[in-house]
């Protein structure tokens, strides 16, 4: 069972809530440093303390995020050696987090290679693979691309692997 908590701790606590809010990148030991610079006499330990009670973490990348599953196979690079100089002759789709003060959101981009251009975007709360397809039929309907894929015989324009998309 938790302790109540003294006055001094409650004002720490409540000062070192709000530097999360402006800070959220920051761990015990920046916020320890901050405390300290601020005129609170506190060590890292007591911070990370308040911290766990709070329930309160720092929003960095954890490791392991894009490790290999054992289990997928792994495809051959198919751009190796390619000649990248024309606009629509090769696509990049990519999903990224965006840290905000309470949390973070996904944002989802396919780029043209040739061109650096965003054909298509899409900021979701969300890892889902839904907001791939999305981005991605978004962009064949910019592009007038998608009935042209489309109209080729016996074939799916846009197929999911497990390591990817890949565009046939």
């Amino acid at each position: 069972m938790l302790e109540p908590v003294g006055a001094a701790d409650l004002a720490l606590m409540r000062r070192i809530d709000e530097l999360h809010l402006e800070h959220p990148f920051m761990g015990a030991r920046m916020l320890r440093d901050q405390l300290n610079r601020e005129g609170f006499k506190v060590g890292c330990k007591h911070v990370s303390t308040l911290m766990a009670r709070m329930g309160m973490e720092a929003l960095y990348r954890k490791p392991g995020t894009s490790k290999k599953h054992p289990g997928h196979e792994i495809y051959p690079y198919l751009l190796r050696g390619l000649k990248i100089n024309r606009a629509n002759q090769v696509w990049a789709l990519d999903t990224t987090y965006i840290p905000m003060a309470k949390g973070f959101v996904y944002l989802t981009a396919v780029v043209d290679w040739a061109s650096r251009r965003v054909l298509a975007a899409k900021v979701a709360i969300t890892l889902e693979a839904c907001h791939a397809v999305d981005v991605l039929q978004e962009a064949f309907i910019r592009s007038n691309l998608l009935g042209v894929l489309a109209g080729r015989a016996g074939h799916d324009p846009v197929s999911c692997i497990s390591s990817g998309w890949q565009y046939l």
